[in-house]
């Protein structure tokens, strides 16, 4: 039998977008995403195609097309098979600075949401999907990853009968990898 598919990361997402002038506004101006390049979309080339980095060579790219028009307080629809949102990890003090931000840029959100082992910030882009800033809590010692400390932090956590990883878990965590 042929051994499963290994993946090494995500490579790429890529997203319809609004307009291409409301797509870069967005991704780059307000998300602070270096437009590396765009080109026509080679699979149909009447739509416009944005490639942004997202840093460490992973990018988001964005379909584009003058027809469509921004509505970022439309909530799109949770059916299956669709994405409910996706989340953008970012340093620490930066989710602190992603509020002002947003608030500079008139978009709604939740405000920072502690997580036990992350904060989170929600809002939408300028079609209605929710988009997630994440922050881990904690940075994991050398030599040790971030997938290693949460799942420790779980096994800690199921261990105390909680039924999410709190911050203690994670400390815990790194504690015993040090």
């Amino acid at each position: 039998m042929t051994p499963p598919i290994q993946t090494i990361g995500i490579h790429h997402v890529t997203l319809n977008g609004a307009d291409r002038k409301t797509s870069i506004q967005f991704w780059r101006d307000v998300l602070g995403m270096k437009l590396i390049f765009e080109q026509p979309n080679l699979d149909d080339v009447s739509v416009n195609h944005l490639y942004f980095s997202c840093g460490n060579g992973q990018t988001i790219t964005i379909f584009t097309n003058e027809d469509r028009k921004s509505n970022k307080s439309k909530k799109l629809k949770n059916i299956t098979g669709s994405v409910h949102h996706i989340a953008l990890w970012v340093r620490p003090e930066m989710i602190e600075l992603a509020q002002t931000r947003l608030n500079e840029c008139s978009y709604a959100h939740t405000g920072v949401k502690d997580r036990g082992f992350m904060d989170s910030l929600y809002f939408r882009d300028p079609l209605g999907l929710l988009i997630e800033l994440s922050s881990y809590k904690f940075e994991p010692p050398p030599g040790v990853s971030y997938e290693d400390i949460l799942e420790k932090a779980y096994e800690i956590r199921v261990n105390r009968g909680a039924k999410n990883i709190e911050e203690r878990d994670v400390l815990d965590a790194v504690a015993k990898f040090k």
